[in-house]
């Protein structure tokens, strides 16, 4: 049973610790509470759907917009350009999810199409 006291403590350590790993990837003008108040949302946001048992699917593509649109609200209030790496960070989500969906669609339209031979029979 997820107990939300345990969602509480889960996503702010989660919060916590990519604020942290976002600072030392970034410029030392951008500060840790600064990329804590970009990204706080999105974790606000997606411990929510956490907590209403959002489909497993729904939740990775829900996660990989947030993921995005936290990566573009870093790159507005920083004070210099951020590196062309970090910029490209953000659409990782985005690109895996695509591929999973993408390749599950294949794997299902495969199926169809070819027939067992037990059943032709």
């Amino acid at each position: 049973m997820r107990h939300p006291l345990d969602i509480i403590a889960m996503f702010a350590a989660l919060w916590l610790l990519a604020s942290m790993v976002l600072d030392a990837l970034t410029p030392k003008e951008l500060t840790a509470v600064m990329i804590g108040i970009a990204i706080g949302p999105a974790i606000v946001i997606t411990a929510v759907f956490y907590y209403l048992r959002c489909p497993r699917l729904d939740f990775a593509v829900m996660f990989a917009a947030l993921w995005l649109i936290s990566d573009i609200a870093i790159a507005f209030i920083s004070p210099t350009q951020l590196p062309h790496f970090l910029i490209a960070l953000g659409f990782v989500p985005a690109l895996l999810i695509g591929i999973v969906l993408h390749w599950q669609r294949f794997q299902r339209r495969h199926e169809r199409l070819t027939v067992p031979s037990a059943k032709r029979g």
